[in-house]
This record gives C-alpha cells, sequence and structure tokens, in this order.
C-alpha cells in the first residue's frame, strides 16, 4: 500500500530514482555523507513503510516505478484500512447506498473518492488520529480532497448492521436514502429486487 511522504523523504527517493532507476539496487550507504546515521534509518524506514522502496536483499533496496507510486497514491484504502477499526462506526449516506447496493451506484472516482463514516461523538479524537495515522484526509461534516478523504459523521448514537467485512448504516435507513433521491434510482431498485420485502 503506497502512502504519501514527506519531502526529506521524496528527495532522498529522487535521488535513489536518478542514480538507480527502479531495477538497479542500492545501499543505505548512498546516504552517509549526506545525512547522519539516525536521519538515514529513518529515511529508508518510511521509505520502506511508505511502499515507495522495496528491499532487494538483506542490505540493498530497489526503488518502485513512479508509476506505481503514483497509482498507489490513489488507490482505495479506506474499506481495508477499517477492518484495523477499533471503535464503532458505520457507512452512512452514499456511503451506504454504495455498499449495500453492491457498488452498483458508485460515488467516486480516483480523483474524488469521499466516504460518510458516522461515529460516536465521544470517539472523535480516536477517529482523527486514526486516519491521520494513515495518511487519509479526514473532515468532521464537511470537505473535500484529491483522492480518497473520510467525511465524519458524529451522533449520540446510531445503529449498524455487517455486510461483508464492513459496518454500515442498517438497510432500511440506506433503503430511505436511496429512495428519496432520483439520482440513486438504479441502486434503489437493485436494493428492493435483492432484498425484497424489507427494501419496500
Amino acid at each position: 500500500m503506497i502512502s504519501e511522504i514527506p519531502p526529506y523523504c521524496l528527495r532522498a527517493y529522487a535521488l535513489f530514482y536518478s542514480r538507480h532507476g527502479s531495477r538497479e539496487p542500492f545501499m543505505q550507504s548512498e546516504l552517509d555523507w549526506i545525512v547522519g546515521q539516525s536521519m538515514r534509518k529513518k529515511i529508508f524506514a518510511l521509505l520502506l513503510k511508505s511502499g515507495w522502496i522495496v528491499k532487494d536483499s538483506r542490505d540493498s533496496y530497489k526503488c518502485v516505478s513512479p508509476d506505481n507510486v503514483m497509482k498507489g497514491l490513489l488507490e482505495f484504502k479506506v474499506p481495508e484500512l477499517m477492518k484495523e477499526a477499533a471503535r464503532p462506526y458505520a457507512f452512512t449516506n452514499l456511503s451506504a447506498v454504495e455498499i449495500w447496493s453492491d457498488y452498483s451506484y458508485v460515488q467516486r472516482g480516483i480523483g474524488r473518492s469521499p466516504y460518510f463514516i458516522k461515529i460516536l461523538k465521544g470517539d472523535i479524537r480516536y477517529w482523527k488520529e486514526f486516519f491521520n495515522k494513515r495518511d487519509i484526509p479526514n473532515y468532521i461534516g464537511q470537505g473535500s480532497a484529491v483522492g480518497e478523504f473520510v467525511i465524519l459523521v458524529p451522533v449520540k448514537t446510531f445503529h449498524s448492521a455487517k455486510k461483508g467485512s464492513l459496518m454500515v448504516e442498517p438497510l432500511s435507513e440506506t433503503i430511505k436514502t436511496a429512495r428519496e433521491n432520483e439520482m440513486y434510482s438504479y441502486a434503489y431498485n437493485y436494493m428492493k429486487d435483492k432484498y425484497g420485502p424489507v427494501a419496500a
């Protein structure tokens, strides 16, 4: 999984790639005359963790190609990350329509990919830290960013249901959301046909 890196790591990656491309291995010693040992270890640890370089052998590395890095920065990560969540949540609004309709309605593209997630008001700090640590832009109530971002919807209480590996707003609430907006008529009809009377 590719994630964003700080500017000093970006410069190190640019140096490695300009010297070696994505096929020729290199070693940590390339930074010996540039930064101290602790900074060198930090740079390599961050580049590895963020997916910009990979191990080639015990003590050598290779750059991931810039094409793959750029594509990786825009790939969808949030649904997979939610498996690590330790607090209650429920995908809501259009995100719930996507999930319950088996993605027959999709609100996202690589340029703009919002997720709407209900959380408990008391858990705001947890969720901000959860997404910040994973470099996912997140906002309370409203906001926007290039690529994936999360809109947190804090509430006092909520109900959820499991759909696959994700917690989602109950089907009845999702059906109501889809029924009330003509844009989601295809998703509404899909859910009505799939789930029967519960979706009426």
